[in-house]
């Protein structure tokens, strides 16, 4: 299969191959060079940051702790 670089350096990937490779929406890739060749491989999904968002327990309400924290 063939695509093509747009003006913005963009390329389209079949769907035929993001079907096989199970890429959606918002897949997030590693590219690199090796060899002459473009290489793509999913990133890791792991993000930390995501992983422990709203993991600690407030005592109050986001509001009443900017309140606190302002002084008011």
């Amino acid at each position: 299969m063939k695509t093509t670089v747009s003006e913005k350096g963009q390329i389209t990937i079949p769907k035929a191959v993001r079907t096989k490779l199970g890429l959606r929406p918002g897949t997030v890739l590693e590219l690199e060079a090796e060899r002459g060749r473009l290489v793509g491989r999913k990133a890791s999904g792991r993000d930390i940051v995501d992983e422990i968002y709203g993991s600690l327990p407030l005592d109050e309400s986001v509001d009443d702790y900017l309140e606190r924290a302002r002084g008011r």
